[in-house]
C-alpha cells in the first residue's frame, strides 16, 4: 500500500523469509559458519537455535541458496510426524520411489539405506535439514540419532541439522538424550541485534527495497531497539505498522507519535484516556461503593489510579486457586505482623485509626530520604511521561525475557502470566513491607511510586543488599536498595514452578516440572543451588537423593514421592522460592 509512496519496490519489512534481506550481523555471519560447516563435515549432528523472530529460517534459506553442486537437501519444516511419517517424508524429498501402501519402519530404513549407499558411490552427499525441531518428539529424535548410523568403513551417509528455539537445548540437554548429544560436532546459540545493529539492520531493509531516504531518525532507532529487544521479527512488524501510520497521515517519515502507535498496535496495549483527577476519584469511590453494596469483598485499593488495565488485581494480593501453596498437612500459625502467604517478611504497620486486623497501604507519596542518605535524583526517577504507556510491557518482556521464558509479544503481565501456566509456572503475586526489599530473591516485577511521579513497574534484576540493577521502561539502570525501598508500595511479582500436584506419584522413569520441582526442593534441604533443565527425568541419581530425604525425615526411604513424601518436601521452603535458573548460552 505504501511502496509507491516512499519510492520501495516491495515492502521492506515483510516477515517472509527472504534471504536477499538478510541482515549479516556479526552473530548472523557466525551461525552462517556454523551451517555451511555441517554442509562440509562427515555425519553427527548440527544445532542452531535461538529465540522466536531472531533468524534462524531465513539464515537456513540463506545456506540453501549456497548449496554445494555434490549435496543433496532434504528439508522438513513441519517436525510434528511420527517415525514413519518422517521417513517417508525424507523418501520423498529425496524422491526414492515407494511402493503403495509401505507402512513398515523397517521396508523405509532399507530403501534410504539403500539409496545413500547409491548416492555415496557417486560421490554424493545428503544432508537432512529439520526447521522447528524444538517440536520433534523424543522418539523421532532417536530415530534420527539411529540414522547417523547408516555408514560405510569411510563415511556417514547423512548429516543432519536442527534448527530449532531455545527449548530445543534443554530438550538435547536432558539425560535420555546424552547419546544424540554426544553426536553433536558443531552448534550455535543466535541472539538478537545490539543496538547499533538495529540501526544498520533497518537501513540495510530500506536500502534493499530502494530507498536509501532516512525514514526513522536516529532517536527512533534507539527507541525501536527498546521496544524490539533486538528480535528482527519485531522489528519488521513495527516498522510496517509505523511506515503505514505515516503514509496514512501524510507524512515523509516516521516520527516519535507514529512509532508509539504502532507499538501499541504490536504490543496489544490499549490507548489509556486521560482522566481528570476530581473525575478519577468520583468513579473510584463510586466504583468501590457499587463493589461494597454488591457484597464483593475488597482487596486493599490499587497504588494505581483510574484507567490501568487488569494488572491492579494481580498486584493486589487477592487469593486465586493459582495462588495457593504448596500443600502442607497443618501448617503453624504465622507469627504476627505478617502478611498470609507472604513467607517471613512483616506486613506494613496498620493505618492510624484502623482495626489490628486490616492491612494498610503504603503511601502514595513516601517521605522523602534524608539528603545525607539520598542517591541522585535520576536513579529514582520513573519512565519520562511519554514513555509511561510502555512500563508495564517492557517490565514484563525484562522478567520473562532474563530467564527465557517464551512468551508470545507480552504486552500486560496477566496474558503473560495466563501464557506461562502452559508451562508450569505461574506468577506468584505478593504485598510485603517495604524495608523486606533486601530479602527477596530477584528478579521480580516490583511496582514503585517515584516523588512527583505515576507508579510504575520496573523489573528488579539482582543487588548486593546495598545497590539493585534494574530495568525501567526498557532501560537498565542502578540505584541504592534503601531509595528503591523508600519508593516501594511492598507489591512484587515473582515467577515460581507450579508445585507437584498432591495426587501424583513420583517414581523412575518420571519426566517433566513435578520432577524438576522435586529436584529443586531436595535442593535447598541439601544446602546446593540445581538448575532446572527444560524437561528432566526421574532417574537413579534423584532416587538415591530423595532416599536420603526420607531416611532423615522419618519416611520409608522407598525412593517413591508420595503424599507423605511431598508434604515434607513442600515444608522446606518459603512460596517465594524461584525455581528458574538462567540458561547458559
Amino acid at each position: 500500500m505504501y511502496n509507491p509512496y516512499f519510492g520501495f519496490s516491495e515492502a521492506p519489512f515483510s516477515i517472509s523469509p527472504d534471504p536477499r534481506y538478510l541482515f549479516m550481523s556479526e552473530r548472523h555471519r557466525e551461525a552462517l559458519a556454523h551451517l555451511l560447516y555441517g554442509l562440509q563435515i562427515d555425519g553427527g549432528f548440527v544445532l542452531l537455535t535461538g529465540e522466536v523472530g531472531t533468524g534462524k529460517t531465513t539464515l537456513c534459506r540463506c545456506l540453501l541458496g549456497q548449496v554445494p553442486e555434490h549435496c543433496d537437501i532434504a528439508f522438513i519444516f513441519n517436525p510434528k510426524l511420527s517415525r514413519l511419517e518422517l521417513l517417508k517424508t525424507l523418501c520423498e524429498e529425496l524422491h526414492i520411489a515407494l511402493p503403495d501402501g509401505v507402512c513398515s519402519l523397517k521396508a523405509l530404513f532399507d530403501r534410504l539405506n539403500a539409496h545413500l549407499l547409491e548416492s555415496n558411490a557417486r560421490g554424493r552427499k545428503t544432508v537432512l535439514i529439520v526447521d522447528e525441531a524444538q517440536n520433534l518428539s523424543t522418539g523421532v529424535l532417536e530415530l534420527l540419532r539411529l540414522l547417523t548410523n547408516l555408514e560405510t568403513e569411510r563415511h556417514k551417509l547423512l548429516q543432519i541439522i536442527l534448527l530449532g528455539q531455545t527449548e530445543l537445548r534443554e530438550l538435547v540437554a536432558r539425560e535420555d538424550m546424552r547419546q544424540l548429544a554426544q553426536r553433536i560436532v558443531a552448534r550455535y546459540h543466535l541472539e538478537p541485534l545490539s543496538r547499533p545493529e538495529v540501526g544498520a539492520y533497518v537501513r540495510h531493509r530500506l536500502a534493499v527495497a530502494g530507498t536509501r531516504a532516512e525514514l526513522f531518525a536516529p532517536p527512533l532507532l534507539e527507541r525501536l531497539y527498546r521496544l524490539s529487544g533486538g528480535t528482527p521479527r519485531l522489528i519488521n512488524v513495527l516498522c510496517d505498522r509505523a511506515l503505514l501510520g505515516a503514509y496514512v497521515q501524510g507524512k515523509p517519515a516516521v516520527d516519535r507519535a507514529t512509532l508509539d502507535s504502532a507499538a501499541r498496535e504490536v504490543l496489544g496495549l490499549p490507548r489509556r484516556p486521560k482522566v481528570p483527577a476530581a473525575l478519577a476519584a468520583a468513579l473510584g469511590v463510586s466504583l468501590l461503593a457499587g463493589m461494597a453494596t454488591a457484597g464483593w469483598q475488597l482487596a486493599p485499593q490499587p497504588l494505581l489510579g483510574a484507567g490501568r488495565s487488569g494488572l491492579d488485581s494481580l498486584l493486589a494480593g487477592a487469593s486465586t486457586p493459582a495462588d495457593a501453596a504448596p500443600p502442607a498437612p497443618s501448617p503453624a500459625p504465622e507469627p504476627p505482623g505478617t502478611v498470609p502467604g507472604s513467607g517471613d517478611a512483616p506486613s506494613p504497620p496498620a493505618a492510624p485509626g484502623g482495626s489490628p486486623d486490616q492491612e494498610s497501604e503504603p503511601p502514595l507519596e513516601p517521605p522523602r530520604p534524608d539528603p545525607a542518605e539520598s542517591l541522585p535524583e535520576e536513579e529514582l526517577a520513573g519512565p519520562a511521561s511519554e514513555e509511561h504507556w510502555l512500563h508495564e510491557a517492557l517490565a514484563v518482556r525484562a522478567l520473562f525475557g532474563h530467564w527465557q521464558a517464551d512468551i508470545r509479544q507480552p504486552s500486560d503481565l496477566d496474558g503473560a502470566c495466563r501464557q506461562v501456566e502452559e508451562m508450569s509456572l505461574r506468577c506468584l503475586r505478593r504485598q510485603a513491607a517495604a524495608e523486606s526489599l533486601a530479602s527477596l530473591q530477584p528478579p521480580l516485577i516490583v511496582e514503585l511510586a517515584p516523588a512527583g511521579g505515576p507508579p510504575f513497574l520496573a523489573t528488579l534484576l539482582e543487588h548486593d543488599g546495598r545497590r539493585a540493577r534494574l530495568v525501567v521502561a526498557g532501560e537498565v539502570r542502578e540505584a541504592g536498595l534503601a531509595a528503591l525501598a523508600r519508593r516501594w508500595s511492598g507489591r512484587y511479582v515473582q515467577l515460581q514452578q507450579a508445585p507437584l500436584a498432591r495426587s501424583r506419584r513420583l517414581t523412575l522413569g518420571s519426566r517433566g516440572a513435578d520432577v524438576a520441582w522435586v529436584d529443586l526442593q531436595l535442593a535447598r534441604w541439601e544446602g546446593q543451588s540445581r538448575p532446572r533443565a527444560g524437561d528432566p527425568l526421574f532417574g537413579s541419581e534423584l532416587e538415591q537423593r530423595v532416599r536420603s530425604f526420607q531416611q532423615a525425615s522419618g519416611l520409608l526411604a522407598d525412593g517413591v514421592v508420595g503424599a507423605q513424601t511431598l508434604e515434607r518436601l513442600a515444608r522446606l521452603g518459603a512460596p517465594e522460592m524461584t525455581a528458574l535458573t538462567r540458561q547458559s548460552h
